[in-house]
């Protein structure tokens, strides 16, 4: 709807236009609308009950010891039953070993292969495909493509980080071939099958809030420290976003290009083969992309449990807080992001490309790439320079620690007026997360209890409000009620602050274009970062602690905050806009009384992707300190504690299950299927 600049337009002419715009002098207060909404004055009741409780009751918060129950004893006695009959039971001779010897083999096997091909080998080939991605040729994709994948292994080898990029680019083949095959098939079940996506979307909403941690511990107790777990791990973490995509884009199918199928006479296997999965690839693409950026980060960060390459360099420097050491094994992980990102990114440009569907590849250009590639490897053995050579090697970790020295001795105390990085950190910690943390530990739990799942029926109703009290009452009876109010109290404080930033920045990118531009390849690169890597810079800064483990938090949730919050500003109905325009609404009123009200569903998913993002970093912040559960689970993984990991892994479980349900409303699910 559309009307002249000077026309006035009658509220019923805009129906999406909230009934709150208050341009007149009798419009009701927020205490007024508060009293009129029944929620609204639940909630309000439950909050006062627990503040005048945690008041009447300081101290007294802890969960009764009485009402705990054992479980790290029985999980030490099965992890030595598990050491003990490893190499005897037939659980694991006849079907566990069997996955281990795959995992090892197939590893190792690629690891040779790009061993073999030498650095000029694999480098022709990384090109040749990001190439051909690109749409091949003289084209302008292409080439850019072609020469980020130059970029970044000639800056891999520069860095000195080759031998360990190989070791993390043959699990990451490996693990990636196997999450794609086995999300492609859970994929097809759910997209042809609507029991098969009735039992399996539960799976994959709990999947997704589930921490990275978590995945680890079931499988270092199975399989123990070393390449298996991390396959058997990082398979599991990363099939959900394949599966799910291709479903999607089975169930998208366009229904006129079905039905003129079956007009054809095909039959259901040919219609698959036919019309569904082709008009598919796209979703399935981008299902791929995602599958392969989740496999980065899950490699670098098992790490822990024993897989080599690039995340052992950055658990071994975190480990002694040596961020020269860290820092070009991160910039390693960033790059290879990237180009694996932009080439994925590039072949599904080439599906939306006209031009691109009517050019046919000739069939004799993959002998000839496989010829080219095969070349650069003879030529390295010519040469004799099957590894990066050393004198080529230039050296960042000095120059990096002395600027970390600096930062630390000139900025991060006794600036002027600023005070100082440090001076920040300790602020932080002492009047925000401090605060409330010493709040949630002094609260009654029964208080807490009761606000959880007052937040949860009102989010979800009883199925929600159940699950929130249930892992509560697991939290508590494990006995890690104060280390989990810890652990949330960081969770609560990064969550505030990413908020805060992501949407004002949200609200800044949909309504100005230039600071969309501008912010957009940042959000990219942050987006393909691993989780890992968010940890480097908050060290240099903050010199660890729980301030730089929220830093690295918000800075690892904002991207999806400020996408997500753009992303429903701008969908707002512009008849909205206009008819509130044509009632006097200034920019102010438009921002604060339509668009935001009409974007609330996008806006609670923002919270609700902020809180699972949030919670996954705090927790992989126990390495630098963050402290609570994060640094039990560190410690069990590291030290083979497994009792201890375990419990701490349940109780991150169960935070994850509580904040998600509590934040995923109704509107902010359907939202989150729409994107």
């Amino acid at each position: 709807m559309s009307a002249a600049p000077n026309s006035v337009l009658d509220k019923r002419d805009a129906p999406d236009v909230p009934d709150t715009l208050d341009t007149e002098k009798g419009a009701p207060g927020p205490l007024a609308r508060i009293a009129g909404n029944p929620r609204a004055m639940l909630l309000l009741a439950v909050l006062l009950v627990a503040v005048v409780s945690a008041v009447v009751t300081s101290g007294g918060g802890a969960w009764p010891a009485d009402l705990t129950v054992d479980i790290r004893s029985p999980l030490d006695d099965l992890n030595r039953w598990l050491v003990d009959n490893r190499t005897t039971h037939p659980l694991f001779l006849y079907f566990l070993l069997h996955i281990s010897n795959a995992a090892e083999g197939s590893v190792d096997g690629v690891l040779s292969l790009l061993e073999g091909l030498g650095f000029i080998g694999v480098t022709v080939a990384a090109v040749l495909v990001a190439w051909y991605a690109g749409g091949a040729g003289l084209r302008r994709r292409a080439l850019r493509t072609a020469g980020t994948a130059l970029g970044t292994f000639l800056a891999i080898g520069l860095l000195g980080m080759w031998e360990p990029a190989m070791e993390t680019l043959a699990l990451m083949i490996v693990t990636v071939t196997a999450a794609a095959v086995v999300g492609a098939l859970l994929g097809l079940a759910a997209g042809l099958s609507d029991r098969c996506e009735r039992l399996l979307r539960p799976v994959f909403d709990t999947m997704q809030v589930l921490p990275a941690f978590s995945y680890l511990l079931p499988f270092v107790l199975l399989f123990d420290i070393g390449t298996p777990s991390v396959f058997v791990a990082t398979v599991i973490y990363a099939a959900p976003p394949m599966a799910r995509l291709t479903s999607l884009g089975l169930r998208g199918a366009d229904a006129a290009a079905l039905e003129a199928s079956a007009s054809l006479g095909a039959n259901a296997r040919q219609q698959l083969l036919t019309a569904r999965l082709p008009l598919a690839r796209k979703q399935m693409l981008l299902g791929l992309n995602q599958t392969i950026m989740m496999c980065l980060s899950m490699v670098v960060l098992a790490s822990m449990i024993g897989a080599e390459g690039l995340g052992d360099e950055i658990f071994t420097a975190l480990s002694t807080v040596d961020v020269g050491l860290a820092l070009p094994a991160g910039i390693a992980v960033v790059l290879i992001a990237v180009w694996l990102d932009r080439t994925t990114a590039a072949a599904g440009e080439q599906l939306d490309d006209p031009s691109a569907a009517e050019r046919k590849t000739p069939w004799i250009l993959w002998p000839v790439l496989a010829a080219v590639t095969v070349g650069g490897a003879l030529l390295g053995r010519a040469l004799d320079k099957q590894e990066w050579p050393e004198g080529w090697v230039v050296a960042i970790s000095g120059p990096v620690n002395t600027v970390v020295d600096f930062i630390e001795d000139e900025l991060g105390s006794g600036v002027p007026v600023l005070g100082g990085t440090l001076t920040w950190s300790e602020g932080f910690a002492s009047w925000v997360i401090n605060p409330v943390r010493d709040l949630l530990q002094t609260t009654p739990w029964w208080s807490l209890v009761l606000v959880a799942g007052v937040l949860g029926f009102l989010a979800g109703r009883w199925r929600a409000a159940i699950t929130v009290v249930a892992s509560l009452g697991a939290i508590g009876a494990m006995g890690l009620w104060t280390r989990s109010m810890d652990t949330l109290s960081q969770v609560i404080a990064a969550l505030v602050v990413t908020l805060l930033l992501g949407f004002a920045i949200g609200v800044l990118a949909a309504r100005v274009e230039r600071a969309e531009r501008l912010i957009r390849p940042v959000l990219d690169i942050m987006q393909t970062m691993p989780q890992f890597i968010y940890l480097i810079p908050m060290i240099a800064l903050f010199s660890g602690g729980r301030t730089a483990a929220i830093g690295a938090a918000v800075v690892y949730a904002l991207p999806a905050v400020v996408r997500i919050t753009a992303q429903g500003i701008k969908q707002v109905d512009p008849a909205a806009l206009e008819a509130a325009r044509s009632l006097g609404a200034n920019t102010r009123q438009q921002l604060f009384q339509v668009q935001l009200p009409l974007a609330r569903p996008a806006l609670q998913l923002a919270v609700n992707q902020g809180v699972v993002l949030v919670l996954a970093l705090v927790v992989i912040g126990g390495m630098i300190g963050g402290g609570a559960l994060g640094v039990d689970v560190v410690k069990g993984l590291a030290k083979g504690d497994l009792g201890l990991g375990m419990t701490a892994g349940l109780a991150i479980v169960c935070l994850g299950l509580l904040l998600d349900r509590i934040t995923q409303t109704g509107a902010a699910a359907k939202a989150r299927d729409q994107v």
